[in-house]
């Protein structure tokens, strides 16, 4: 075994806790720069002597990432620091604004000064749980839904998937009183209930909604009226001036819409804040979340 297998063959040997431990000890040298056992103790309730064994372990491991500052009596970043762990982006930037949610029902501060737009709209746990068990358990669940084109009506429903738009919360499901899959805003939700001897049946299912299962490749540019196209393909990280999607169907028209991303065939819209083309148009036919793609036009049949 060479030297350059040893860290990962020895952190495979570790049990989950401790491998979690040393995570956040990276976390925290490349991140914030510094930690101290202090933080390692009150992070996973861990006894002094267990937060020394770590700090020693990582040291042993990893020796070039991490450094002790005498004057502060802290754990600092190496001069040679290089990640032994996968970092999600958007992990990292979830516990840098909102922290690490420790404990049931508790509060947790941001480890950065952020500020983050307020959610108008986050549904009732109470509605919200019901509908989780039914997707677990694959169950039917008895909804009041109001919506604008039919207004206030009971349904049972067949859930199997949440869906975040960027602004609301849906769930996927068969709904028998249409019947079609549709999506429903939890927070149009009054009433939710568990029917425990449900069954979802064949045509209910997932693997029916031709509008989930259908994936859609679409072509997003800058849009001709920005003057400064290289900025936006910077943004948005595109490749020689194209970012390539693969997303469902049912939910195309809800990104584009929260991306405000010009649908139309000539890239019609105007204003800032369209900063984005949808170039291959025609990737939305027959894509029923496409209502939502600002200026798309469905074809005249």
């Amino acid at each position: 075994m060479n030297s350059e297998t040893q860290p990962a063959s020895a952190l495979d040997a570790l049990s989950h806790a401790q491998r979690e431990r040393l995570l956040f000890i990276e976390f925290r040298l490349y991140f914030l720069g510094d930690i101290g056992r202090q933080d390692l103790m009150q992070r996973f309730g861990v006894a002094p002597a267990v937060a020394t064994r770590d700090f020693a372990l990582y040291r042993e491991l990893f020796p070039s990432n991490i450094g002790f500052d005498n004057k502060s009596k802290t754990y600092v970043i190496g001069p040679a620091f290089s990640p032994a762990f996968q970092h999600s982006a958007e992990r990292v930037l979830t516990a840098l604004s909102r922290g690490f949610g420790d404990g049931i029902g508790g509060s947790s501060e941001p480890l950065l000064t952020c500020e983050l737009p307020k959610i108008l709209n986050q549904p009732s746990i109470a509605i919200l749980a019901p509908i989780t068990r039914a997707i677990h358990q694959q169950k039917i669940v008895s909804i009041d839904y109001t919506s604008h084109s039919s207004g206030f009506s009971t349904r049972e429903i067949a859930p199997f998937a949440l869906v975040n738009d960027g602004l609301r919360w849906h769930v996927r499901a068969y709904d028998r009183k249409r019947p079609d899959f549709l999506d429903f805003v939890i927070t149009r939700i009054p009433r939710s209930q568990l029917i425990e001897d449900g069954q979802v049946l064949p045509h209910e299912q997932p693997s029916a909604d031709i509008q989930w299962n259908r994936i859609v490749e679409l072509d997003l540019v800058p849009h001709p009226n920005q003057e400064h196209p290289e900025i936006i393909e910077n943004d948005y990280g595109m490749t020689d001036g194209v970012l390539h999607l693969k997303m469902r169907a049912a939910v195309a028209g809800y990104v584009l819409r929260q991306w405000i991303v010009d649908c139309s065939s000539g890239h019609s819209l105007q204003g800032n804040e369209y900063r984005l083309w949808l170039r291959n148009h025609l990737a939305l036919y027959g894509v029923s979340s496409a209502k939502f793609a600002p200026g798309y036009e469905f074809p005249e049949v």
